[in-house]
């Protein structure tokens, strides 16, 4: 009998451990807020700051799976995802949301509601219509933009081909940042003497017949920060490599690929600073107060094997700045 009750207590002190265990995994789970990460589409830079986010995050102290859950969805391009995916996040009552490139962003600010909203990189917040000012964003938005250094990619372009007069830009028409880029870059380069003719597409279907097109009218390539375009960089290329004209794309990513030089902004960086950013409106900051930033130091990138493929030589002074911030593809 006193074996019996011994065993009956013992399952009762089990049961009552396992009840107060899984309450208190039940409470943990409510207390833990749910960050959607919503990215437009997949290609390499666009992974790169969905990876500096996470990094930011845990740098801010929120670990996925341990006091954070992350929800990341990608809409591959496509609007109606970009839609349903913000549906979602207001649905499970996320905490925050955090959007990769401009139209996730804007997917997400346009949801009914007080959820904050990070901009992880975006070119042109102000014509984008995400924020009233950069110092004071005014609304639920805020976040990280996406600055690449223009003058200083224009003036690589200029020093790696110093007689090129004729330079096609290819963007799509419909992204706000990129043709925001456009314009900055053709300013420029227009105040120095350089003819800048712009080949518009609609999606990654247009490049091949536009490359081909411009091809064969300009000495150079500049390609601005395009998501789409990136996307198909493979296809820009062919053609670009065929008729032997370089190509100058805005982000490091796209020289990885077989683009010629850049100087830019680190993908990766910009992620970092938007985790980061994010982690600290969860801890209580209001974005409404809190100023866009971006990352302001860059790296100069050279893809040789390119150069080499196209018999370009590519400056020493051009090469020691690779060598003493960023780094040589070969």
């Amino acid at each position: 009998m006193k074996r019996l009750i011994g065993t009956i207590i013992a399952l009762f002190a089990f049961l009552v451990a396992a009840f107060v265990f899984e309450n208190n995994k039940q409470t943990a789970e409510q207390k833990r807020p749910t960050v959607g990460i919503l990215q437009t589409l997949s290609h390499p830079a666009l992974d790169q700051i969905h990876q500096g986010i996470i990094q930011g995050l845990k740098d801010e102290g929120y670990v996925e799976n341990k006091n954070v859950k992350i929800d990341f969805q990608n809409a591959q391009g496509d609007q109606s995802n970009l839609k349903s995916m913000s549906d979602h996040f207001k649905q499970e009552n996320a905490a925050l949301t955090i959007g990769i490139a401009t139209p996730a962003v804007q997917s997400l600010a346009n949801q009914a509601g007080s959820i904050p909203v990070i901009m992880g990189a975006v070119s042109d917040p102000i014509g984008a219509h995400l924020v009233k000012s950069m110092t004071r964003p005014g609304g639920k938005v805020t976040g990280v933009q996406d600055r690449q250094p223009i003058p200083a990619q224009l003036k690589l372009l200029q020093t790696i081909l110093p007689k090129a007069k004729k330079i096609g830009v290819i963007y799509t028409s419909s992204d706000d940042s990129s043709t925001a880029e456009y314009h900055e870059f053709k300013k420029l380069a227009e105040a120095q003497g350089i003819t800048v003719r712009p080949y518009t597409i609609t999606s990654t279907n247009d490049i091949e017949q536009v490359a081909q097109t411009m091809a064969g009218k300009v000495q150079a390539v500049y390609v601005p920060t395009d998501n789409t375009v990136a996307s198909g960089i493979a296809t820009l290329l062919k053609a670009t490599n065929a008729a032997k004209i370089p190509v100058f794309p805005a982000a490091d990513t796209m020289v990885k690929s077989g683009g010629l030089a850049t100087r830019c902004v680190s993908q990766f960086a910009m992620g970092v600073l938007t985790g980061k950013m994010a982690g600290q409106i969860l801890k209580g900051k209001n974005p409404a107060t809190t100023p866009v930033k971006r990352v302001t130091s860059y790296e100069t990138v050279i893809n040789q094997k390119a150069a080499d493929e196209l018999n370009i030589h590519i400056p020493n002074q051009v090469l020691q700045a690779a060598h003493k911030k960023g780094r040589i593809i070969k």
